[in-house]
């Protein structure tokens, strides 16, 4: 009897099932072949099933993992932290959700299994004097190629671009005259790509301070260089990783006293500076590539910050 005459007579089989059913590690590699993603994420995904979930479930149905069994794997693990697990689970929930679809499952089995809640990294910009004071402590302490550095924190400062797109930004996407930067790109563990975090590319508008930081990077250009920050030290076209200038950096909060926080505050500090100058919400979204609803839950406390003492004078 054929495989096919045996499926005609006895369609419910165990038999049949098995053959005609894909395993949980077969269905998740086609999912991920057929996903339309840049390398570095597609390698995340499958670092993320290959560490967490296969182990569990690459052998078994994808019809028959039952959402007892995915709380009892995911009991069994020992997480790194919050973070992880809920990284870990939405990536099991999205290869369920695409079985749903392509009808080998009714129903999401993660949609039982609860969800860690993460807490909220808070904003931790730097003051409007503390920033200003950074810039003038680099530009006095940096000296001959790594002056670039004070350029870069200057831009940074004033932008309030990702650290991943500022690396990546050419002088071909500024034009001078408009005083205009073209965002379309970014830097991602060292590897230049195309492509920017929203997916979406914007151009943003520069002020004196941000103009003033690319007349340094120019008159510190090598003959040909495509990039406008380029690492002092000529290693490559680009910065490749934060670390670069992050001895920098820090060497001028100790220098200056200033509590230590990350580069990426350099961005958060731009954000509440505009809020706090009164600027348009939806032209500070569009200059930090935010939708305007991120930018308000981010930062409502600057918002809020500029008026409070009047708000309180009307009681």
């Amino acid at each position: 009897m054929t495989d096919d005459l045996y499926a005609e007579l006895f369609p419910n089989s165990k038999y049949i099932l098995d053959r005609k059913t894909p395993t949980f590690g077969e269905f998740a590699q086609v999912w991920l072949n057929s996903r339309v993603i840049v390398d570095s994420t597609r390698d995340n995904y499958k670092s993320v099933l290959n560490r967490f979930w296969m182990p569990a479930f690459s052998a078994k149905r994808i019809d028959v993992i039952a959402s007892a069994e995915i709380r009892k794997a995911v009991a069994a693990i020992e997480w790194e932290s919050p973070g992880v697990r809920r990284n870990a689970c939405d990536k099991l929930s999205s290869v369920m959700q695409a079985a749903v679809l392509d009808g080998y499952i009714a129903r999401n089995p993660c949609l039982s299994v609860s969800k860690v809640k993460l807490a909220k990294r808070q904003v931790d910009p730097f003051e409007r004097d503390e920033a200003e004071r950074i810039i003038a402590d680099l530009y006095q302490h940096l000296q001959g190629p790594t002056r670039i550095y004070a350029a870069y924190f200057e831009f940074a400062f004033f932008t309030g671009l990702r650290p991943g797109e500022q690396r990546a930004l050419m002088w071909s996407e500024f034009n001078e005259e408009k005083r205009r930067a073209h965002i379309c790109r970014q830097i991602v563990k060292g590897e230049l790509q195309e492509r920017i975090k929203t997916k979406s590319v914007r151009d943003v508008l520069l002020n004196d301070q941000a103009m003033h930081a690319l007349s340094v990077a120019r008159e510190l250009a090598a003959p040909g260089a495509r990039f406008v920050f380029p690492p002092a030290d000529g290693s490559s076209e680009w910065v490749k990783s934060d670390s670069t200038a992050k001895k920098y950096f820090l060497g001028s909060l100790t220098r200056l006293g200033i509590r230590r926080r990350r580069q990426y505050d350099c961005r958060h500090t731009c954000a509440t500076m505009c809020l706090m100058s009164g600027m348009n919400p939806a032209f500070i979204a569009n200059q930090l590539g935010h939708s305007v609803q991120m930018l308000l839950s981010t930062y409502a406390k600057w918002i809020n910050s500029t008026s409070d003492w009047a708000e309180l004078s009307k009681l």
